[in-house]
């Protein structure tokens, strides 16, 4: 196949699709409103996690959801007008949290996650920045050190796949970390990881190697997705109407209003997640952190330290909370005490979820030439490379024994 493929969305899904598609001799076309990698991909905790293999929804999740709620500080928030849209989508979450579906959930994540430190560091080599991703563990830190528990269901998955987990107590703990407070008396140790240590800078760097391999980058909005005379597709923007025989659709949370004319309908949410950055933090963090209690991760970057989490259901053009600045400040501060939080830079962006945490990968059914390649929830980060993979696979016509179905559209 030689001709040029045109992916919607320069995210850091995006951006991997196209250089797994040059590794294949493919031409691309990158297309986005902005910069690449500097929206939802540029905001993240930096994890690269081949072990983040459990969704979202697990069993019991329905009797913590209540508290949640209704704790203005939780990392969990659903604006008042987002409840409509909220109630359907929730009751297919819950649907998804009995045992059984979960470990089927964990085996599609682990399809993608497993292979992402390999594939990252193949992607930077010789870009001269290498070292943006590093070897890391991920400490899930626990106030309470009997919640610290390896025989929950989802350590035991990870340890079921080969995943290395150790327990350990206060001490240990504060000897690999010394800037946690002590507040934290036992942890747990997930193992093989690595972090990246600036997330925003790795889109560039990545862009910059395919735009150096051939690839053409257009700095423009999509507005519009339809076939065309010649069984291709029209992609209409606020200028122009670009025209493309394939199209991967990676632009997120927004993917799912381009399918819409199509007659696709999909329940996709923006989770939108915030972050505060401090840039002159006086202390830092070894590795990543979750403070497991307030569900969010702490991480030293080449900017600062960051902490990112919260889950805030709303529409997409929502406005930004700025109460979610003081809570994550006043968060970051319980987990390393000394941290300076002058300073603190504030940041939201829109996670693309759907309800059982799994992105949608492969060709959309009756629409040849057009290929999914959103809604990664918590985890695009770890899981771009490998659907880069995959997405290039298919459009290239390689053949592989992978089963895709989990993956589709079909299976709402």
């Amino acid at each position: 196949m030689s001709e040029q493929v045109t992916i919607i969305g320069a995210g850091i899904v995006g951006i991997c699709c196209a250089l797994s598609l040059q590794e294949r001799g493919i031409p691309v076309r990158l297309v986005d409103r902005g910069e690449p990698g500097q929206e939802t991909s540029f905001g993240n905790a930096g994890v690269v996690s081949p072990w983040s293999i459990i969704p979202q929804s697990v069993p019991g999740i329905w009797k913590k959801l209540p508290q949640m709620l209704l704790d203005p500080k939780s990392a969990l928030s659903v604006r008042l007008s987002f409840w409509p849209k909220m109630v359907p989508w929730g009751l297919r979450f819950l649907g998804n949290s009995g045992e059984k579906t979960v470990r089927e959930v964990a085996d599609a994540m682990e399809l993608l996650c497993r292979p992402s430190i390999e594939l990252y560091r193949r992607h930077l080599q010789g870009t001269g920045n290498e070292d943006l991703i590093t070897d890391s563990f991920y400490v899930h830190a626990f106030r309470h050190p009997e919640q610290a528990n390896l025989n929950g269901l989802d350590y035991l998955i990870r340890t079921e796949k080969g995943g290395q987990l150790e327990r350990i107590d206060g001490n240990e703990l504060h000897q690999l970390e010394p800037a946690l407070s002590r507040d934290f008396k036992a942890a747990v140790l997930i193992k093989g990881q690595a972090r990246v240590t600036s997330p925003g800078r790795v889109g560039v760097v990545l862009a910059k190697k395919a735009r150096s391999q051939g690839a053409e980058i257009c700095r423009t909005e999509i507005t519009g997705l339809a076939r065309a005379e010649d069984g291709g597709w029209n992609l209409a923007t606020s200028n122009e109407t670009l025209h493309a025989k394939h199209v991967v659709l990676a632009a997120g949370v927004w993917s799912a209003d381009l399918l819409k004319p199509l007659g696709l309908s999909v329940p996709l949410v923006a989770e939108r997640g915030y972050h505060v950055e401090f840039p002159n933090p006086s202390t830092c963090l070894n590795n990543s952190v979750m403070d497991v209690d307030a569900k969010v991760v702490a991480s030293s970057m080449q900017d600062g330290l960051r902490v990112a989490g919260t889950a805030e259901f709303a529409s997409i053009d929502a406005p930004v909370d700025p109460r979610k600045k003081t809570i994550l400040t006043d968060q970051a501060k319980a987990m390393v005490p000394n941290l300076d939080t002058s300073q603190a830079r504030f940041w939201m962006g829109r996670r693309p979820s759907f309800p059982d945490s799994l992105p949608a990968i492969g060709q959309l059914n009756g629409n040849s030439g057009l290929y999914s390649a959103f809604g990664h929830s918590h985890y695009g980060l770890m899981m771009a490379p490998k659907t880069g993979e995959l997405v290039a696979d298919l459009v290239s016509g390689r053949r592989h024994n992978i089963d895709l179905a989990p993956f589709s559209l079909t299976r709402f």
